[in-house]
């Protein structure tokens, strides 16, 4: 409540906005007018419960409750059952945090994405914002990169490369200027988890950002956004205003000897620019392209000068792990894989959505428990993991542990926890053949096996649906993807066979075998 009025949440996340949430929030605001009811609305973030949005939610004394997916036709309905003091209404899910999807999960990256107003900085400390940066202020580069290293976080972004080692190399680099890069160019098929923490959370990002200029002694950042994502550009650019008004950004940051700074830069939507050096190379107002390493970006990356590049979900975590201290979230995650994972659940799945659980989850309970099952009614008959370049699995070995290194045991990835679900009516030899004509189109070109590699193995494929010769060129295909994954530049064409090779082994029926 505030000063008397009811608070009620309604989603301005893009997933939400696609289905009518900005209209329900008008049609809230006339008809609390009408009826002369005192209602303060507010545009969070989503909860993650994509199936729902819009999700109305209506702050009470017993806590925030659900209602959805509630439509504009749905609004009058809502307030003659009295939602408003938690009536009784079809629509009605009780309180929030309890709905199963949501209170099974483990809420670390995504604690505020959808409790707070995106762009309120009270709200954002009243949730814990800014406890983490503080702390990080009054500490030594080298304490912080410890605290991080002793986390075992790892990259999100796909590699999972220990992210303690990798500001480590930059703060041993000479003194000069370094960079800050976020890699927001979230390209993944079925991955929403960055766009959903930037126009959810978007101080978080800022935050960790700080904390990793504080740590590698950086002054300059850049979030490098696709164009595609108009909401988060909006919402990221709001954010960097606010922060420099309230002194957050800028020079001497709350009085201490740490001055860094924010821009937003929007790329043009290529696949491609999802690879760090390729995304150095058009921050630079280049082409797209990936560069042989080394030089690490850590070493020599933007302008040549010793630059961090994370993912969205690595930087907004750090946070955290300041405010609560490494052990406390080395206590989430499995062997390696410490912490917890965002998983997206996209394809045919009843209850699509974010999923934030601590690494161990299984494959079947993401697709099961959580996103009960198949939305058509149909059997399911394989997973994709990791991207358009991930594995496909099948039903068989939906037990696998969603975790960095049972997945590689398992011949697949995490990538960026994408999880996108197939019927049985796939088509196998089509997929595979899908894996090949992206790459083809994506690829940069600068390297021969991906290049070439990726024309010709759509052409193989291709020979291989019109059964012409496919005992030799199924062994074309197998060689042709051994060569890509050895000798290509980045990991565009390096992991372009996953999904060809996971689809000719677990279903070679649909390959004619």
């Amino acid at each position: 409540m505030a000063g008397g009025s009811i608070r009620v949440y309604v989603p301005c996340d893009a997933a939400a906005l696609s289905v009518g949430a900005d209209d329900v929030a008008a049609s809230i605001r006339r008809e609390a007018d009408r009826r002369k009811i005192d209602v303060e609305i507010i545009r969070n973030g989503s909860r993650g419960m994509l199936w729902l949005e819009p999700l109305v939610e209506v702050e009470t004394g017993n806590g925030r409750l659900a209602y959805g997916p509630v439509a504009e036709g749905d609004v009058a309905s809502l307030f003659d059952g009295d939602f408003l003091s938690g009536g009784d209404h079809a629509l009605a899910h009780g309180v929030t945090e309890e709905i199963a999807y949501f209170a099974m999960q483990e809420r670390v990256t995504f604690a505020r994405c959808g409790v707070i107003d995106p762009l309120s900085l009270a709200d954002f400390e009243a949730h814990g914002g800014l406890v983490g940066l503080r702390k990080a202020l009054v500490m030594a580069p080298t304490e912080i990169v410890g605290v991080v290293t002793a986390s075992g976080l790892r990259g999100r972004g796909g590699a999972g490369f220990p992210t303690g080692i990798k500001w480590n190399t930059a703060l041993e680099q000479p003194g000069g200027e370094k960079y800050i890069c976020c890699n927001a160019d979230e390209g993944d098929s079925g991955t929403f988890a960055d766009r959903m923490l930037m126009e959810g959370d978007p101080f978080s990002l800022l935050e960790g950002m700080a904390i990793a200029a504080r740590a590698v002694g950086a002054s300059t950042g850049y979030v490098y956004l696709r164009s595609e994502y108009p909401h988060a550009i909006k919402t990221m650019r709001r954010a960097v205003d606010v922060w420099r008004k309230a002194g957050l950004l800028g020079e001497n940051i709350e009085g201490s000897d740490t001055s860094f700074d924010i821009h937003i830069r929007v790329g043009a939507g290529a696949y491609i620019c999802g690879e760090e050096s390729a995304m150095l190379e058009s921050l630079e107002g280049k082409r797209g392209e990936a560069k042989v390493k080394p030089p690490i970006p850590a070493i020599s990356g933007l302008f040549g000068k010793p630059t961090i590049v994370n993912n969205v979900l690595t930087l907004a975590t750090t946070p955290f792990i300041l405010a609560k201290g490494a052990a406390h979230y080395k206590n989430f995650g499995v062997g390696r894989s410490r912490g917890t994972q965002p998983f997206q659940l996209a394809g045919d799945i009843a209850r699509g959505g974010l999923v934030e659980k601590a690494f161990g989850v299984t494959l079947r309970e993401l697709v099961e428990d959580f996103g009960g099952g198949a939305r058509s009614g149909k059997p399911i008959r394989a997973v994709q993991a990791g991207g358009p370049l991930g594995a496909y699995i099948p039903t068989r070995d939906f037990d696998v542990a969603m975790d960095y290194e049972a997945l590689a045991k398992a011949g697949a990835m995490l990538g960026h926890g994408g999880v996108v679900v197939f019927n049985d009516t796939v088509d196998m030899a089509r997929q595979a053949r899908f894996a090949m004509e992206f790459c083809e189109i994506e690829s940069c070109g600068k390297c021969t096996p991906c290049r070439i590699g990726s024309v010709r193995g759509k052409e193989t494929i291709d020979k291989i649906i019109a059964s012409e010769n496919r005992a030799e060129n199924l062994e074309v295909l197998d060689d042709l993807c051994d060569l890509m994954t050895e000798a290509s530049l980045c990991a565009m064409g390096g992991l372009t066979p996953m999904p060809v090779q996971s689809a000719v082994k677990h279903f070679p029926e649909d390959f004619g075998g």
